[in-house]
Parts: structure tokens; sequence; C-alpha cells
């Protein structure tokens, strides 16, 4: 079975085409629009995506060697509405027009089951944390459409800490890429930030319910208040020090999840998942780790035309009545 998947839930407009024999195309457009505004405007990337979308399809398909193939995947959520829409249209005009079925996506299952598009690939069960600018969140995955949340971010998810932190050092956007690069010339233990701890029990529901639960706005404005208050701070020691603080509470996560669940088997995704102290964090620890390469780590349509072939291989077709969603947990 051949499934071409469509993503165009933020700022890439992305086009893929798998089968049996893994993948066949894979193109990305990283819109640029945004970076004079230090963020992602919904309104903007929605007009790219109508722009970029038509042509994407056509090189895919040309790449592929393919006419049409034997259905159709786009990312359904969660994301900025008005740009997930773009792509999750036009896969049901095209699962119409070529007369095919058509399966909507979850993002976040996408970044998830990422690792299984490259070898060696996980079995399940595995651990998978989905660390991205909108989204950290450790999963135990028993199985496609089997997952438990074992712990998320109550606030900042990491890589929208990296942003903030970026602009509060005047550095750009995308922050994660450009804090990573100055924190190879820095000095991890120079700046002594927290590693934010969530509350004890009792005092917030969602940490009854998921103790490993994370948090990033504390150590977010442990960093401001540094610049705020000291002279001449080091670029490189700020970044490298704010880094090592977010790697060490996802690294305190992954080994008590390991802990709790038995499972020593690791995967990560998301655009985070492409930063060097993380991926050199997993690669040092005892577990067997599954690290997509830095192209697969950021939104793309490999991984969604991944999730749809595996459910339409289990059967699943969804109906052309189906809507987007803004906000789709994970297995529901």
């Amino acid at each position: 079975m051949i499934i071409m998947g469509i993503e165009t839930s933020c700022d890439e407009t992305a086009v893929s085409i798998i089968g049996s024999d893994g993948i066949a195309a894979d193109l990305i457009w990283t819109q640029s629009v945004h970076q004079a505004f230090g963020g992602v405007v919904p309104e903007l990337a929605s007009r790219a995506h109508i722009e970029k979308v038509v042509a994407c399809t056509q090189k895919a398909l040309q790449e592929a060697g393919l006419e049409r193939p034997d259905g159709v995947a786009a990312t359904a959520g969660p994301g900025l509405i008005g740009a997930v829409l773009v792509g999750f249209c036009f896969g049901k005009s095209l699962s119409i027009g070529w007369g095919v079925p058509f399966v909507g996506v979850n993002h976040l299952e996408g970044h998830l089951l990422s690792p299984l598009l490259d070898s060696p690939r996980p079995e399940f069960p595995f651990l998978s944390l989905v660390v991205s600018g909108g989204h950290t969140t450790l999963y135990l995955a028993e199985g496609v459409g089997s997952y438990r949340v074992l712990g998320q971010t109550v606030d900042d998810a990491a890589g929208e800490a990296y942003d903030k932190v970026a602009r509060m050092m005047g550095l750009g956007y995308p922050g994660g890429p450009l804090i990573d690069a100055l924190a190879q010339d820095g000095d991890p233990q120079a700046i002594s930030f927290p590693r934010p701890r969530p509350p004890k029990p009792g005092r917030a529901r969602i940490f009854e319910r998921y103790p490993l639960d994370m948090s990033f706005s504390g150590l977010k404005t442990a960093v401001r208040n540094y610049l705020q208050k000291t002279q001449g701070w080091n670029p490189s020691d700020v970044a490298a020090s704010f880094q090592a603080a977010v790697v060490d509470v996802l690294m305190d996560r992954v080994h008590k999840a390991v802990r709790e669940t038995g499972v020593q088997s690791v995967a990560i995704g998301g655009g985070v998942a492409a930063n060097s102290g993380l991926r050199r964090a997993l690669q040092d620890s005892p577990y067997t780790v599954f690290i997509p390469p830095k192209r697969r780590c950021t939104d793309n349509a490999a991984m969604i035309a991944n999730v749809g072939r595996l459910r339409m291989l289990n059967g699943q077709r969804d109906s052309l009545d189906m809507a987007v969603r803004a906000n789709w947990p994970v297995g529901v």
C-alpha cells in the first residue's frame, strides 16, 4: 500500500509518499516569512501553505514516479487551525478525485511513531518523548493507537522556552537551533539555573494524574532575571547553562519512566529532538535509544504518511465528514 501524507499544521508545507519499500518522496518547504515577527503568524502561514501545497504534491508524485497513491493521509490536528485546514481539505479533495481512501492523522502521533521510519526501529512497547515548540510529553507506546501519557509539561513546552529565551537574548527565531549552536562554545556549569520540579501531590490536580510532569516556565523566568541583573553576561555560557537545565529535566523524567515501567527502549521526536545536547544525553544513557534523523524531527509529511499507512493497513478509513481539531490528545 502506497500512501501520500500531507502536513501543514504550522510553518512547514510538506508532502511525502511511502510504501512497503520505505520513503519514495519527501518534500518539505519551510516558511521564512515569520522570522521578521519572532514567531509564526497564523494567517501568513495559512496563505503560504495555499501557495505551496499543490507544487509540493506535484513534485512528490514526480519523484516517486507515481500517478496516484493508494490512499491519502493528512494532518487533522493539533496545530494552527487555519494552517491545518489547508492540507486537510486538500487531502480530502485528492481522495475524492483519485477515488482512494482518506485518513486524518494526529500530528503528535506522527512525531511519536517517527522512529518507525528508520532501521533499526523500536519494537512495542517503547517510551517516546515528543518534544517540540508546542508540546512536551512522555508516552508509553504499547501499539499503534495505544499510548499512555506518563508526563507532560504544565506550562511552556521545551521548544517554546527555547524560543522565548532566544528572544530575550536578541538571537532571533527559531530559537532552538540558535541556542544549541551558541551552547557548543559555552560552559554548561557557568550558571546555576534551576531544574523545575512539579509541586507536591494535591497542590495541582494534573500532577496527581501524571507524576512525571514537567515545567519550563520557571526556568525561562530564571534566565530572564539573570539577564536583567547581570552586566556583561556571556551569551555562550547562558545558552549552554540553559540547555543543560532543559536536558537535565527531560532526562530526569526519562530515567523515572524507565524505572516506573521497566521499558528500556526510548525514542524521541519533535523539533527539540534535533537538539545536540538531548541527543548526546540519550546516546550516553544505558537505554536502547532510537533517534530519528534531524530532518524528521521537525514537522514533516513522512511521519504523517507513516501513521496513515499503519492505520489503513489496520483497516481504518475516515469519513470525509471528519473535522479538524485544534486540540487532540494522542490515542483519542
